[in-house]
């Protein structure tokens, strides 16, 4: 299996969505290390903050989609986490694959020389994204990383402590106060990619907002999209 090549690419960055999670087991090192080998730009994944105050790399809620075990991970310790065998992508659970931390995801990026895109996920405190982009700038620096996240708030909590971070509010819909507002807050933008038309690529761009799109999968999209002149396209499988 590999990926789905796009021939019209122009200059649009793409982003590996939960590492190439079209390949490998989603969030997984495995799918760290098969993105980081391609000519990807960024990899993006997911952050919850644990029971414990650990930082554990997995999309949802619950593990029971991607692990033999369901169990809540922010109401559970990351020693729990971590004793959870993941699914292999082609079957059966691995003994190897295990949910990684923040530090381990950012380490696979740093080999490879890949921008980190970090969804933080559900509201957090501030004392939290403070310890987590103190681990992003120990282990592989700021300048590397792309901070996302549905929450409005957690965004401003990043640019309070550092107000030259690049950020994008994730949103799966358009309104037409977004791209003024998100331009006057420093801010990009990480939207479904069947929101955009041309017309609203543009007035992101006037307002001064970058503009990146989530989970196009289909290399026809992707070329319209890119004929658009989005900045960057989040996707499992197209490259």
């Amino acid at each position: 299996m590999d990926t789905v090549k796009v021939k019209e690419r122009g200059m649009v960055k793409f982003i590996a969505h939960r590492g190439l999670s079209g390949i490998e087991t989603e969030n997984t090192l495995a799918a760290f290390v098969a993105a980081g080998n391609r000519d990807y730009f960024g990899v993006e994944t997911d952050v919850h903050v644990t029971a414990d105050g650990h930082f554990a790399i997995l999309h949802d809620d619950e593990t029971g989609r991607v692990c033999d075990t369901n169990i809540p991970v922010e109401k559970s310790e990351f020693a729990q986490l971590r004793a959870l065998s993941m699914k292999e992508a082609g079957g059966g659970y691995s003994d190897v694959q295990r949910i990684p931390s923040l530090a381990e995801y950012l380490r696979v990026l740093k080999r490879y020389g890949k921008i980190a895109v970090l969804e933080l996920k559900n509201a957090m405190h501030a004392e939290d994204i403070g310890q987590i982009m103190r681990i992003c700038a120990d282990e592989y620096g700021l300048d590397n990383l792309i901070f996302i996240s549905f929450c409005y708030e957690n965004l401003t909590a990043v640019l309070e402590k550092r107000p030259e971070q690049k950020v994008q509010y994730l949103t799966g819909e358009y309104s037409e106060d977004m791209p003024a507002k998100l331009g006057a807050a420093g801010m990009g933008v990480d939207i479904w990619y069947g929101a955009l038309t041309q017309e609203r690529v543009k007035k992101f761009h006037d307002a001064g907002v970058t503009v990146n799109c989530y989970t196009c999968d289909d290399a026809r999209d992707a070329e319209r999209l890119a004929l658009w002149g989005v900045d960057m396209i989040t996707t499992n499988i197209l490259q």
